[in-house]
């Protein structure tokens, strides 16, 4: 079995046990650790998982040709990336992944109409299949987690808090918010630091459920929401805030993304892009999240996001790296998932219900052991923009959490 010679390389930590289409039993060990059952129930995964590891492993799990006999899938993916880990993240398949390098600005190629269409594939979907995993605020990018018991609520509040902190926020300041999602952060700002903002996304759906928030809660005319390509967008803001929406913009258009935000931003102005990345330098997207979950999608290693940022002539005044912080949001939202599990079948069927487990639960593992990272980078056209300590930011965010207190007894 073909598969034999990758797996006796890749197992040095825990067990694995294979049993094949055939019936046979093949035991991968290591040292002590988890160990974990998986069957085949097709021949042809025997050659297909050695030529294409990670995207025959997600589609044979959504196929049902491959099931977990003991243990859950998380923790077999769990013992996978463990053992990736230990091989220094080291790609499975090499050949294949030389290949995808090669065309990755072709997969990553996305025009105004394509970025329509790959938005629309994932963030179309029901809004009740998020309703099922996402917090109150459906904020679909990751928390900050300040303490180890928080709860996802609270780890998403304390995220916008931060995000609004770095901003340097004043009274009735315009703020351009690129890639704006259900609209929660918008509201936020717009409530909590009165400026009026601008939301800017290319999801129908998304578009839809803002602007009916925005009148439930008072804020028409301090917040707007246009469909629109960021490409598109007019005019001159003090702010510009963009969150999880880099991903989507692809490694071909990084200089007309951050010339937007130059030529979008006062000169006095502040940006802030709270981003998934890579640490380990340029990569491609897994062919299986290309496929089924972001097409066009991107995670950029740090150092094709700066060399972009310093092309368009900005400064880059600060970054922060969450480490963990995006693994411990998925671990929240895979349980979420599981725990509604029947109504996401009912929403759509059992297949797509193993895609969104694979997807939830291989992302999760992606950022505690392969090298994935949120980056939340700071811009400015002058150095003076900002302060020069960070003793801002927890000032910031203890006046929001104060009137968040207050805001919150009144409601009470």
């Amino acid at each position: 079995m073909l598969l034999r010679r990758l797996l006796d390389r890749l197992i040095r930590v825990g067990r694995l046990v294979i049993i094949d289409a055939g019936g046979r039993t093949h035991v991968f060990a290591g040292s002590e650790g988890p160990s974990i059952t998986v069957r085949l129930h097709d021949k042809a995964l025997h050659w297909r998982l050695f030529w294409q590891p990670e995207f025959c492993t997600g589609e044979a799990y959504m196929d049902g040709t491959l099931t977990i006999e003991n243990g859950t899938l998380y923790d077999f993916l769990d013992l996978i990336g463990r053992n990736i880990e230990a091989a220094g993240n080291r790609p499975l398949s090499p050949s294949t992944h030389w290949i995808e390098r090669m065309f990755r600005r072709l997969y990553q190629f996305n025009p105004k109409e394509r970025a329509r269409r790959n938005v629309a594939h994932h963030y179309d979907l029901s809004g009740a299949l998020y309703d099922l995993f996402l917090d109150d605020d459906r904020q679909y990018s990751c928390a900050y987690f300040r303490r180890p018991g928080d709860g996802l609520e609270t780890a998403q509040e304390q995220k916008k808090r931060h995000i609004a902190a770095k901003l340097l926020l004043e009274p009735g300041m315009t703020v351009l918010d690129i890639g704006s999602g259900w609209g929660g952060l918008d509201l936020y700002l717009a409530e909590k630091a009165d400026v009026k903002v601008t939301g800017v996304t290319l999801s129908t759906e998304q578009l839809n459920v803002s602007r009916r928030r925005a009148v439930e809660t008072g804020l028409v005319g301090r917040v707007e929401y246009f469909l629109r390509d960021y490409r598109e967008q007019t005019g001159v803001f003090d702010r510009i805030v963009s969150v999880g929406m880099f991903e989507h913009v692809g490694v071909g258009h990084f200089d007309a993304f951050f010339s937007t935000v130059r030529d979008r931003l006062a000169d006095d102005g502040v940006a802030l892009l709270h981003m998934i990345g890579r640490a380990d330098g340029p990569g491609v997207t897994d062919a299986w999240i290309r496929k089924y979950i972001f097409p066009g999608g991107y995670f950029p290693a740090l150092s094709e996001v700066s060399f972009a940022i310093e092309k368009a002539g900005l400064w880059v005044t600060d970054i922060e790296v969450l480490r963990l912080h995006y693994a411990e949001t998925l671990r929240h939202w895979r349980r979420r998932f599981l725990a509604n599990r029947d109504k996401a079948v009912a929403l759509y069927d059992e297949r797509f219900c193993r895609m969104w487990e694979f997807y939830l639960a291989a992302s999760e593992i992606s950022f505690r052991y392969m090298n994935c990272a949120v980056f939340q980078i700071q811009l400015a056209k002058r150095q003076e923009a900002v302060p020069l300590t960070r003793d801002y930011v927890a000032k910031a965010e203890r006046r929001l959490a104060a009137a968040e207190s207050r805001e919150s007894g009144r409601a009470a």
